[in-house]
């Protein structure tokens, strides 16, 4: 399971990093079962254009947002599902910040097709 899901799971963390919309919408399952959280809010979708257009291109990094690294990703097995760590330097108008994000997920038919995100909102670099 960890080669084609780990795969996967690297390939969201860079196309979400280069804010690479046909590669989110490659990645993920057209009937992804999405679930998020930010400091916030808590954010579901029932597809993938939805879960990239309405919320990881239209609300949790915006256009003026500029991820500038993709800092660390790290992937293993927990069983039947696959856990993703990330960290994105972002750049905006207020400033450098440190994101990071947690995530599980399952892959079929060579998608995601359920993922669950948790994220550490956008945490200031002094």
């Amino acid at each position: 399971m960890e080669d084609e899901a780990g795969e996967l799971a690297c390939r969201f963390a860079a196309a979400l990093a280069a804010k690479d919309r046909d590669e989110l919408c490659d990645v993920l399952a057209a009937d992804v079962d999405f679930h998020g959280i930010t400091p916030t809010r808590s954010w579901d979708a029932p597809t993938a254009s939805t879960v990239v257009d309405e919320v990881l291109l239209g609300a949790w990094f915006e256009p003026d947002d500029r991820i500038v690294d993709l800092v660390s990703v790290e992937t293993h097995d927990v069983v039947d599902r696959t856990h993703l760590a990330y960290q994105m330097a972002v750049v905006n108008a207020r400033g450098l910040h440190l994101v990071e994000q947690q995530a599980y997920l399952t892959v079929a038919a060579g998608q995601i097709d359920w993922m669950r995100i948790m994220c550490s909102g956008f945490r200031p670099v002094h």
